[in-house]
C-alpha cells in the first residue's frame, strides 16, 4: 500500500494526520496504558484504588508544587533506582544534595553551556542528513541517536563512541520501564536490568562520586531525544510545518508545540509522602500518583499551531514543575530547533515508521524520510 506522506500518493498529508500517526507510538508500547489514560482524561483527577490519576493542569502543577512526594518509593523512578543498586542519582535525591545537584547540572546545561555543546550535534546533522540532498532516503531513528550520544558523551567529558553509549543508555532505561510499571515480571527481569545499568556505568569509566550522577543524565538525555525528536519530525512533516520550521521567526514556537504535542516523558509516576489535593481529589500518603504531562499540557486537545499557540507555561510542563522540573529543557529546546531548521529545506516526508515495542518511552523505532522536493 502507498504510504500517504509519499508525493504522488492520491492522499496528501495535512493536519490531523500528524497525530494519527503519532498516536501508533502509545499503542505499540503501552497499549492498555494508553487506553486506560485516553478513557480517564475526562476526569482532572481519579482515584483509582491507591492510584490516582491527574490529568488536569492545575492538578498537575499542585501534584509538582504542593504535594510533598516521596522520591524513594517503589513504582518511582528513584524507587526503581534503588531496585538496581543505583543509588544517589539525581531523581532519588532529597533536601540539600538534590539541589546541589541541580546548580551542578545548571552550569552544563545553561545558556554557555548549550552554546558550547552546539557544534557537537549539528556536525552529526551535517554529516548525517546530506544525503537527503542526493534524493536518498535517510531514517532519523539512529540519527538523533548518534546526536545524543554524541552530546552527551561532550557534556560527561567521557571519550566514548556515541553510538554504543547511545545503545547502552537506551537499554539501560528499556529494561529498567518494566519496574515502574504494575503487572507480573518475567524471572531474571530485574537482575537484567541491573546488569544493563553496571554496563552502562562501565562504559562511562568515572570515579564513583561521578559515576551516579552521569549514568542518570545519559539514560535521561539520550532516552527522551531519541523519543522526541523523531516523533516531532514525523508530526511536522505529516501537518506541513516546513515554512514555520525553516522561518527563524516562527521555529522557536514551532519548537515548543511540538514538544507539547509529543511529551517525550508523557507520564511521570510519583508517590505521595503526605496529604493534599488534586482538583479536589485527597490525596494520602503513599498514594501512588500517575501525573499525565501530555495532558496537562494539553497534547490531546490541539495540534502544533504557530498562529495560535498555547502559552509557554502550559506548553513547558511537559518538562515537569519547580524544582521537579527538567535541567535538560533548554539543550532538548536547541537540538529539536536546529534538526528543523536543517531538515527544512528539504521538506522531508515520511517514506516509512515503524513504533518501538521495547523502548522505555514511546517513539519510534525506525522512521525514514527522504527529500519532498
Amino acid at each position: 500500500m502507498a504510504d500517504p506522506s509519499v508525493p504522488g500518493d492520491r492522499r496528501h498529508p495535512g493536519p490531523g494526520r500528524g497525530r494519527r500517526r503519532d498516536r501508533r507510538v502509545y499503542l505499540r508500547r503501552y497499549p492498555v496504558l494508553f487506553t486506560l489514560l485516553a478513557a480517564t482524561r475526562r476526569w482532572p483527577a481519579l482515584r483509582i484504588g491507591r492510584t490516582v490519576l491527574v490529568h488536569d493542569t492545575d492538578a498537575y502543577l499542585a501534584a509538582l508544587t504542593r504535594i510533598p512526594l516521596d522520591r524513594r518509593a517503589a513504582g518511582t523512578v528513584g524507587g526503581t533506582a534503588r531496585r538496581l543498586g543505583t543509588d544517589g542519582l539525581l531523581f532519588d535525591q532529597e533536601g540539600a544534595g538534590h539541589r546541589h545537584a541541580r546548580r551542578t547540572l545548571a552550569d552544563g546545561l545553561g545558556p554557555a553551556g548549550v552554546a558550547e555543546l552546539r557544534p557537537v550535534w549539528t556536525a552529526v546533522l551535517r554529516q548525517r542528513l546530506a544525503p537527503l540532498g542526493d534524493g536518498a532516503a535517510v531514517d532519523l531513528v539512529p540519527v538523533v541517536a548518534e546526536l545524543a550520544g554524541a552530546t552527551t558523551a561532550a557534556l560527561l567529558g567521557v571519550d566514548v563512541d556515541p553510538v554504543t553509549l547511545a545503545d547502552a543508555a537506551r537499554h539501560a532505561a528499556a529494561t529498567a520501564a518494566a519496574e515502574q510499571l504494575p503487572g507480573p515480571r518475567r524471572p531474571g527481569h530485574a537482575r537484567a536490568a541491573r546488569r544493563a545499568v553496571t554496563d552502562l556505568s562501565d562504559l562511562l569509566g568515572l570515579p564513583p562520586q561521578r559515576a551516579a550522577l552521569a549514568g542518570m543524565l545519559a539514560v535521561a538525555a539520550v532516552n527522551t531525544t531519541v523519543a522526541g525528536i523523531p516523533r516531532a519530525v514525523a508530526w511536522c512533516a505529516d501537518d506541513r510545518l516546513w515554512d514555520a520550521a525553516e522561518d527563524a521567526d516562527t521555529r522557536g514556537v514551532l519548537v515548543d508545540e511540538l514538544l507539547r504535542v509529543t511529551a517525550p516523558s508523557p507520564l511521570l509516576p510519583r508517590v505521595a509522602a503526605g496529604t493534599g489535593t488534586a482538583a479536589g481529589c485527597p490525596v494520602r500518603s503513599g498514594d501512588r500518583l500517575l501525573l499525565v504531562a501530555r495532558h496537562a499540557a494539553g497534547a490531546h486537545r490541539s495540534g502544533p499551531d504557530c498562529a495560535a499557540p498555547a502559552p509557554a507555561r502550559t506548553a513547558r510542563l511537559v518538562f515537569g514543575a519547580g524544582a521537579h522540573s527538567c535541567p535538560g529543557a533548554r539543550l532538548a529546546r536547541a537540538q529539536l530547533a536546529d534538526v528543523l531548521a536543517a531538515l527544512a529545506p528539504y521538506r522531508p516526508v515520511v517514506v516509512s515508521a515503524r513504533g518501538d515495542g521495547r523502548a522505555a518511552l514511546p517513539g519510534w523505532a525506525r522512521l525514514v524520510v527522504r527529500a519532498g522536493r
